[in-house]
């Protein structure tokens, strides 16, 4: 894990059981701790003051776009240039892969443009059915003809938990027409070309799409 890269926390009250959700970033490190910036509080975006000896568990994105996952504990205050938290760093394997780099794919609407490469249609806006790291299917009304192996430029806004938007660009191709019913199609794209950075966010979003899911059947 390097410099950047943001953590998801999660911290059981010992009273209650509720579990909390944070999210940080690594701000510094060395041989034996991750120093974080204080982390906020993914539904009431207050930031979190964690008493030394708390224990959490860390989720974070590898470099493969896989999900991992750990168990630490707040070792102390640092004194930086901002206001800081030392957690231990987990030998290698404590570290548990809980997600397949296969992309795991999430029904969800999200606001998607999409825009021709090749000038074949129109540009115009719909809604995704489902997305993942590797592509999305899209709602496309009938009167909008696209055929197989076309190409196609999307943009789509993500609505992530701490109630920020991130952009994502990529550039993708046609690879199924599916007919739903008599107004529209299902259309799956599938990504040619996109960043690394905008491949995370997707498979972050997805991730807090998946926990969400968890959380709702345990009440």
């Amino acid at each position: 894990m390097k410099i950047g890269t943001v953590l998801n926390l999660e911290i059981r009250e010992a009273k209650t059981g509720e579990i909390h959700e944070y999210h940080c970033k690594i701000v510094e490190k060395n041989k034996k701790y991750f120093m974080i910036d204080y982390p906020i509080h993914s539904k009431t975006k207050r930031t979190a003051h964690l008493k030394k000896g708390t224990f959490i568990s860390v989720t974070f994105i590898g470099n493969d776009q896989a999900i991992y996952q750990f168990t630490s504990k707040i070792a102390d205050k640092v004194k930086m240039n901002i206001p800081a938290l030392a957690i231990t760093i987990p030998e290698n394997e404590d570290i548990k892969r809980i997600q397949r780099r296969e992309y795991v794919r999430i029904e969800t609407s999200v606001d998607i443009a999409v825009h021709s490469a090749d000038k074949l249609f129109a540009p115009f806006t719909t809604v995704t059915s489902d997305i993942s790291g590797g592509g999305m299917a899209i709602v496309v009304p009938k009167n909008i003809q696209l055929e197989i192996n076309s190409k196609a430029d999307v943009w789509l806004p993500l609505p992530m938990q701490n109630s920020e938007y991130h952009y994502v660009y990529g550039q993708t191709e046609i690879v199924l027409i599916r007919e739903v019913n008599n107004r529209v199609n299902l259309v799956s794209l599938k990504f040619n070309s996109i960043g690394q950075a905008d491949r995370q966010k997707i498979v972050r979003f997805c991730f807090e799409k998946q926990r969400e899911a968890r959380q709702k059947e345990r009440i």
